[in-house]
């Protein structure tokens, strides 16, 4: 599959899910962005870029500390910016503004905002340096650079769970490239690959209990890995899921079947 057909395939994949992307089930977008907008630690008035905003969790937490600012949130897929729109006007926020854009392409100004941001995208692209440089160029000299993606051991042992029964089913598995990016160094090498300065690594574990194994499908079904399981057939597909659920019903505790999602928030400078 080449980068064009990887593109459609995942503009696709996240259109079909928008509608699903805020359920209970996958709270932690939002938990994750409100502790993004607090480690930016804004003054209040900064023009800020939201890449890759998906439907808006981090514009939206962002947006409240911007009493005299503005956010500009960009993604490629029009469902996930239809989902965002309609919670900006539920709550009333009036200082974002969300636009289709590929982010591989922004298409703005060199130096037009203050802050940038990147919440759980940059992985999706294979060159995450350019990437990364590419986003810092719509910022400010001086401006700051804040990305978030998943600790390497996120989901587990679900995610692992997942992975090996689709293997038994002959799924190919997508390139992992989000674990170049899965630990501290990582993220450090990538930020200074990028040329940024001043780069700082914050783990946070944003992890919670479901109630049930259909919790736990609900994340699946609702997000990235749905396009693995949609490489099998309809009555692969049911059986697929009634053995993985059983095998996830049997994690379950008094407490529940704990979702463990461990979240890098990495932070750098644009040189002056």
């Amino acid at each position: 599959m080449d980068e064009k057909q990887l593109k459609t395939m995942l503009k696709e994949t996240f259109d079909t899910v928008s509608i699903g992307y805020d359920s209970k089930s996958l709270r932690f977008f939002q938990s994750s962005a409100q502790h993004m907008a607090v480690l930016l630690e804004l003054q209040g008035n900064e023009n800020v870029l939201d890449v890759a905003c998906g439907t808006g969790n981090a514009a939206l937490a962002i947006a409240k500390f911007l009493p005299a600012g503005r956010v500009t949130a960009v993604d490629f897929s029009s469902g996930m910016l239809d989902q965002a729109r309609r919670k900006a006007a539920s709550l009333n926020v009036r200082n974002v503004e969300f636009m289709q854009r590929d982010m591989q392409n922004l298409n703005f100004p060199d130096g037009l905002f203050d802050v940038a941001v990147c919440a759980f995208g940059i992985f999706f692209v294979e060159d995450m340096e350019s990437q990364l440089s590419h986003i810092a160029s719509a910022v400010k000299p001086g401006g700051r650079i804040m990305i978030s993606n998943f600790q390497e051991n996120y989901f587990h042992p679900l995610k692992d769970m997942f992975y090996k029964r689709l293997e038994s089913y002959g799924v190919q598995m997508p390139p992992r490239t989000w674990k170049r990016i899965a630990s501290e160094m990582g993220c450090m090498q990538l930020f200074e690959h990028a040329g940024l300065t001043n780069i700082t690594v914050t783990p946070k574990n944003v992890g919670y209990h479901l109630d049930s194994s259909q919790q736990w499908w609900d994340v699946v079904w609702n997000g990235g890995f749905r396009r693995m399981v949609n490489q099998l057939s309809t009555n692969d597909q049911q059986r697929f899921k009634r053995e993985h659920m059983d095998e996830i019903e049997a994690l379950r505790t008094r407490d529940g079947i704990w979702l463990d999602v461990g979240v890098l928030y990495t932070c750098g400078t644009k040189r002056g």
